[in-house]
């Protein structure tokens, strides 16, 4: 489908990569878009590395498998650059966002030779100065968005509070950190 973006989420168990794409799949229909989000299940375990998809489209997508040649590709914990082939398949005019201080230069050479557009946002450093803890996924999901463009920046952040107003109604403080993060990953993201 032509008008389709498949994007693949790494991460470890207990991160938050599939909460992070089940997220954007619900922010995504909520903007009238036909949505797939959902993690590959095996023997994961808190630490054990996972994967999770997207599938946005504004038509009706009746694929119902693994993503295999992704758009885009989210690295939710740098060490699985070494554990897993993080960029396997990525189409080479779509991009991979890493979660690293690093920038998208030195991160490069680790990319097994892929030559599309590299990302990174330091989603750690973030979500401990604006949440108090290393929360990776909310700062992961916003800059996939904003690499992306799947979703529109400003209707995103609008859909994202309403989330929280619901999911954290009883935490009031959490919205606020969570706020913090989205709108700061927007603009730290750096592209390469």
């Amino acid at each position: 489908m032509k008008d389709m973006v498949e994007i693949r989420w790494h991460g470890r168990g207990g991160q938050g990569a599939k909460t992070a794409s089940l997220l954007l799949a619900d922010a995504a229909f909520n903007t009238g878009k036909y949505v797939q989000g959902f993690p590959e299940y095996g023997p994961e375990r808190m630490g054990a590395p996972i994967t999770a998809y997207n599938r946005i489209s504004t038509q009706r997508c009746t694929v119902h498998s693994n993503i295999y040649f992704p758009d885009y590709v989210v690295v939710v914990d740098e060490t699985l650059l070494s554990a897993v082939d993080v960029t396997a398949g990525l189409k080479e005019d779509g991009a991979i966002v890493i979660n690293s201080p690093k920038t998208p230069d030195q991160l490069r050479p680790l990319l097994k030779g892929y030559t599309g557009k590299v990302c990174s946002i330091d989603a750690g450093k973030i979500s401990v100065e604006e949440l108090g803890k290393n929360f990776p996924n909310t700062p992961m999901l916003a800059a996939i968005v904003k690499v992306s463009g799947v979703v529109d920046a400003e209707e995103f952040v609008k859909d994202m509070e309403a989330s929280f107003h619901h999911k954290f109604a009883s935490k009031p403080q959490v919205i606020e950190g969570n706020m913090r993060c989205l709108k700061r990953s927007m603009q730290e993201v750096q592209v390469g």
